[in-house]
């Protein structure tokens, strides 16, 4: 067996070996590949091919990671002097509870990476082979050293490997290398001594063919392969805080000095009051307790894995946790056409016969059901378009299965085709089978085969103005043939043309150049990619949540601007700009004029990290698309980079934050949605805690400057911000989306975390909150009633109060009585839960002595209903005056 490669070590210079020498070294042949039992063998000894995943951290490290809170160490301090004036009941209650909070947030974090991780997943990279004789495609993670595989243009590169035969084989290397020019690629060996993008017989993992077609023996799998190398070293990095966590940072910090003044100016208070010191220190503590808002981490990492979790069920795989957040604010989402706007499965729509006949193609897709008129000039046609052609089609393996196929998509359409004529492709190419070809060249976007069939012949297609020139027409007819290519363009038809010269060979020392004149004028092909029918809708919601769609392809412009205003994206007063005029540009007029495009045609891959960097100098949050190796530098500059599952390379899905497992741009809007439902319940999560916090602090305040004892022990306190508000805030974080997210404009990424709204709704509940709890205790105390009881009294008040606020908190234009609150089944079953613990703390003996409570009389408890409900009523009639304003 080939030795293995120690990833620590210098690899082996395969590209100065030739490709026999690298096939009997790896024990593999040229042609039918490493024997399977073999590569299994290897596949043990060496690991699957794959690169590194994220660090993940253990159970404890998360576990730890819970108390690195502003919030938990105010906690930890309040405990510290509870024991210190001899409170070691409470003492020890804060400390469990905080402890309790920990167990709940690592539990969550916990399933948050778990879940990311099964959602990584979700796409991966295929590669075609040949083992044992046997062609097959296989997840590129099973690929060994010896594999030999089988490239096309477009494709991944699954592994580093040796080229033992390349025909036009064009590399982009830019991942790697940094060079946006493709490279050309031989099979013969180069010294040893050659940096990497000067070893033209090889290609590595995570490149991209441009061009042409290639078999290559693979020699270095996962970390040993040279982008395994460059993994290692980024695995390292760490990953940056998200906006949302730096707010919640911030925030922390704001109340961490607040709870020090405050506690200092409780101090001073019960000084000049003459109270013992004692008792003033553990007031204060209660009064710190109270203003800290414990529940605001663990809603946080709840709410964020819920978006996660939710975006997965909707097609879009989040790597990144900031995404979740960004996509809410998302103002640009810049998107390829191919396969996100349209189905990417291209379909011959329309023929025109050498006699100008006009011909419509029947069915949709590459399944080949649809009537092809059958007129003798069709059928050479079709026939050309099979030959000079390296793609198959393949029948479904099952019924009611999508028909397979392999190769580039236009390729497969021109198959699809000869199909529904009523050709059998696979028998046509074995009775006249290929001798010699040009592959597709870009430069001159023309490909040629030559055949033999009683006598030689060869055929060409391509671009229509290179075929044109090959075929010597004269100017009227040049101008009459240009009619009919617009006249397809203009259906947003991708225009080819098909020729044939008889009795001719194919040299290919000569190139195209020698058919020059010798050709014959087949016909023209026009094929559409259709639009995904649930773009529309899509494209619609956009415009309502004021978000601005952009196409961003590499095909031509007419086509492109047809489905543009197909689809309604291009819209009055936008422009089209093609990848020159785009060239023609400096950095400072492109961001001038970006806002006014639509459509970015012929655009090549490293200009869409202009683009992206014009819109973001306009201070505009972007989202890009990408699938190419190329498209990485985009993905990454943009806020939001989106890679596609299906047809995206590993490259663009690890410089992306998101990937969309089907490769659909309602997937991205479904995204966004998703984001901004994650946001708005995080700022309803915030108003509930801020404003209990707010009010707990002004009712035991103004009880202290009344000459009151405290209405409230801080166990009590802590009992309400941890566990009655710990059961409602975590599950208003799962709130489901109100209907109107994608009404609304973008989130400014400068939002504070507690906006004017929210304060001005805060305005509201804080007083009605205090005056009801206060009102009540002060009432009850004059009336001599035992001050345990009214305490207990207080407390419970204060927990239905909390219930009437978490119904205002849902929504901040709908009714909280609502019958939509039983559509979030967590919320009510933490209400019934509350409701239960609550009457355990009050009515269970054992409860009685570490809360100090006492019973209540049941009458007592609906009058405690009673006297909260103002709390919920004036949110009501803030939305019933709000409601009749804008109606």
């Amino acid at each position: 067996m080939a030795r293995l490669e120690d990833p620590g070590k210098p690899a082996t210079a395969w590209h100065a070996r030739s490709a026999e020498e690298v096939c009997a070294e790896l024990e593999t042949s040229s042609t039918v590949g490493i024997e399977t039992g073999l590569a299994e063998t290897r596949l043990k000894a060496h690991g699957p091919n794959t690169l590194p995943e994220p660090r993940s951290r253990s159970l404890l490290a998360v576990f730890a990671g819970q108390f690195a809170n502003p919030l938990i160490y105010l906690l930890f301090g309040a405990a510290t002097l509870s024991l210190v004036f001899g409170e070691t009941g409470d003492a020890i209650v804060i400390a469990v509870v905080v402890l309790f909070n920990a167990v709940i947030g690592a539990f969550q974090e916990g399933r948050a990476q778990r879940s990311l991780a099964a959602l990584r997943r979700l796409s991966t990279l295929s590669a075609r082979l040949v083992r044992s004789g046997v062609e097959a495609r296989v997840e590129a993670r099973v690929l060994v050293p010896g594999d030999l595989v089988l490239l096309e243009t477009g494709d991944a590169v699954p592994a580093d490997a040796r080229l033992i035969e390349a025909a036009g084989v064009r590399v982009s290397e830019a991942a790697l290398t940094g060079e946006s020019v493709p490279v050309d690629k031989a099979t013969a060996p180069v010294a040893a001594d050659l940096p990497l993008p000067d070893r033209v017989c090889m290609v590595y993992s995570g490149t991209l063919l441009t061009a042409g077609r290639a078999r290559a023996v693979v020699v270095a799998t996962g970390l040993r392969t040279e982008l395994g190398h460059i993994a290692t070293l980024t695995t390292s990095a760490d990953e940056t805080k998200t906006p949302l966590e730096r707010r919640i940072e911030a925030f922390g910090r704001t109340v961490i000095w607040g709870a020090g003044g405050l506690f200092a100016l409780i101090l001073l208070l019960g000084w000049l009051q003459g109270l013992p010191m004692a008792e003033t220190v553990l007031v204060a503590v209660s009064q710190v307790v109270g203003l800290v808002p414990e529940g605001l981490p663990v809603a946080m990492t709840i709410a964020l894995s819920v978006g996660v979790l939710r975006m997965a069920r909707r097609n879009v795989v989040v790597r990144r946790l900031a995404a979740v957040e960004t996509l809410g604010a998302t103002q640009v989402i810049c998107t390829d056409k191919t396969g996100t706007l349209t189905r990417n499965e291209m379909t011959v729509t329309a023929l025109v016969l050498p006699d100008g006949t006009h011909l419509e193609v029947e069915g949709i897709g590459y399944a080949p059901i649809g009537r092809v008129p059958d007129l003798p000039a069709v059928r050479p046609l079709v026939q050309a378009v099979a030959l000079c052609n390296d793609a198959r089609l393949l029948a479904p393996v099952e019924s009611g299965a999508p028909w397979r196929t392999l190769g580039d998509p236009t390729e497969v359409a021109l198959v699809t085709l000869a199909t529904k004529a009523g050709e059998d492709v696979d028998a046509l190419r074995a009775q006249r089978p290929r001798v010699a070809e040009l592959p597709f060249d870009s430069a001159r976007a023309l490909m040629a085969t030559a055949h033999d069939e009683d006598g030689p012949f060869v055929v060409v297609k391509g671009a229509p103005e290179a075929v044109f020139a090959l075929c010597g027409l004269t100017a009227e007819a040049l101008a009459h043939w240009g009619a009919h290519v617009e006249a397809l363009a203009g259906q947003s038809l991708r225009v080819l043309a098909v020729a044939r010269a008889e009795g001719k060979p194919l040299d290919v020392d000569t190139g195209f150049d020698g058919l020059s004149g010798a050709l014959r004028l087949l016909g023209l092909v026009g094929q559409l990619d259709p639009p995904r029918d649930e773009v529309r809708p899509a494209l619609d919601a956009c415009f309502s949540a004021g978000i601005r769609p952009v196409m961003v392809t590499g095909d031509h412009r007419a086509a492109s601007e047809a489905i543009g205003r197909a689809l309604g994206l291009v819209r009055a007063g936008d422009v089209v700009l093609d990848g020159r005029e785009l060239s023609a540009l400096s950095d400072a007029e492109l961001a001038a004029r970006v806002e006014t495009v639509a459509v970015f045609a012929r655009v090549q891959p490293d200009q869409k990290l202009r683009i992206v960097r014009a819109f973001q100098a306009r201070g505009l949050v972007v989202a890009m698309t990408g699938d190419g190796v190329n498209d990485a530098p985009a993905l990454a500059q943009a806020d939001v980079g989106v890679a596609m599952g299906k047809s995206g390379t590993e490259v663009a899905k690890e410089s992306a934050k998101i990937v969309l497992t089907d490769d659909n741009f309602a997937s991205i809007v479904a995204g966004v949605e998703e984001g901004r439902v994650v946001y708005r319940n995080l700022k309803k999560v915030v108003l509930l805690l801020v404003s209990t916090a707010v009010a707990e602090v002004l009712i035991l305040l103004i009880a202290l400057l009344l000459g009151h004892r405290p209405p409230f022990p801080a166990v009590q306190i802590l009992w309400n911000n941890l566990v009655t508000e710990g059961l409602i805030t975590v599950n208003l974080a799962m709130e489901p989306a109100e209907g109107d997210e994608m009404k609304r404009p973008p989130i400014a990424s400068d939002e504070p975390l507690l906006t004017r709204v929210l304060l001005t709704r805060m305005a509201l509940m804080v007083p009605a909150i205090v005056l009801s709890v206060l009102g009540w205790y002060v009432v009850r105390t004059n009336a001599g009633i035992d001050p345990t009881v009214v305490r207990t009294e207080a407390f419970t008040l204060l927990a239905i109060c909390e219930w009437y606020n978490v119904l205002n908190c849902r929504s901040e234009t709908a009714s909280g009585l609502s019958a939509s609150v039983f559509k979030n089944r967590w919320l009510v079953g933490g209400l019934v839960i509350g409701n239960l613990l609550q009457i355990a703390v009050v009515f269970w003996a054992p409860l009685n002595d570490i809360f100090h409570t006492a019973p209540i009389e049941l009458s007592t408890v609906g009058w405690l209903a009673l006297a909260g409900s103002p709390v919920l009523l004036v949110e009501e009639l803030r939305k019933l005056v709000l409601g009749r304003r804008f109606s």
